[in-house]
């Protein structure tokens, strides 16, 4: 069995907390996080 992805593009705020949303509802999807710049943001 496959295990569901989610990709988000871009580690600032607004990807961060779309991607910390989709874990609390979805606790089993495997989330990466492309960003380009040695940044992201901890703030979601």
């Amino acid at each position: 069995m496959t295990k569901e992805k989610l990709v988000v593009i871009g580690g600032d705020a607004a990807g961060m907390s779309a991607a910390s949303q989709a874990k609390r509802r979805r606790p089993e999807l495997e989330i990466v996080v492309f960003e380009r710049s040695p940044h992201t943001s901890f703030s979601a």
